[in-house]
């Protein structure tokens, strides 16, 4: 209850105010986000500032997975982010891998099973150089288990407003692209099944693909993120 009216009342007297005023986002699709429901929202992925602008454009409260780094933060600041990330609802995913990811993944079912709006990126983390990237396999575990509808976000112009490693946005328009509800009835029987939860990531990938005009690159983020580091590494020596 805290966590919902904290949230709203951020959003209609501080945030959506400064966000609307400052960066006059434009929205198509908007009549596809469900008035009640669990439905997961999956979006690309080009800035920090991308988890401002979708909870400031949806009408309804929308609960994010998101990095488990945000709650490791010491000092201050550190006590700042874990209160501000819990009192809004957000979920910590832990991306390393096995048990701690799996049970980020529950929290995030949980949350559906609630009747909740989640947010997710698909591609597990920024993309470094503005294309799209190969989705994991979470977004689809998710659609399965929940048997709930997975609505394709493109977010366009977020990269200019906040590249990566600057803390400082950029006051440019942005945009948001809401596609149409996707349904996986036909693959509900084997949601356990890696196969099946590859062909519905890459189906709602194909769909942001479609939406964001973005080119479409089949690996993942972070191994693009490994090798630009590397690149950089060698230039530098």
């Amino acid at each position: 209850m805290a966590s919902s009216l904290f949230y709203s009342t951020a959003k209609r007297f501080v945030v959506g105010p400064v966000v609307n005023t400052a960066f006059r986002p434009w929205v198509k699709g908007l009549d596809n986000i469900p008035q009640q429901g669990a439905a997961i929202l999956a979006s690309n992925h080009l800035s920090f500032s991308d988890s401002v602008f979708i909870p400031v454009v949806v009408p309804r409260q929308v609960r994010f997975l998101a990095k488990n780094d945000y709650w490791k933060g010491r000092g201050i600041s550190g006590m700042w982010s874990r209160w501000f990330f819990d009192i809004t609802g957000q979920i910590p995913m832990d991306r390393s891998g096995g048990r701690a990811s799996a049970d980020s993944l529950d929290a995030g079912l949980q949350a559906l099973r609630d009747g909740h709006l989640l947010g997710i990126y698909p591609e597990g983390t920024r993309s470094p150089d503005g294309r799209l990237h190969r989705g994991k396999l979470g977004v689809a575990k998710l659609a399965l288990r929940a048997q709930v509808p997975v609505i394709p976000i493109a977010l366009i112009g977020t990269d200019k407003v906040q590249p990566i490693d600057k803390m400082v946005p950029r006051v440019r328009r942005v945009g948001m692209i809401i596609g149409e509800p996707m349904s996986f009835d036909s693959y509900y029987a084997n949601a356990e099944d890696r196969f099946a939860q590859r062909a519905v990531t890459d189906e709602i990938m194909s769909q942001i693909m479609r939406l964001s005009g973005q080119e479409y690159v089949d690996t993942y983020a972070s191994e693009a993120k490994r090798r630009m580091a590397q690149q950089a590494e060698r230039e530098r020596g």
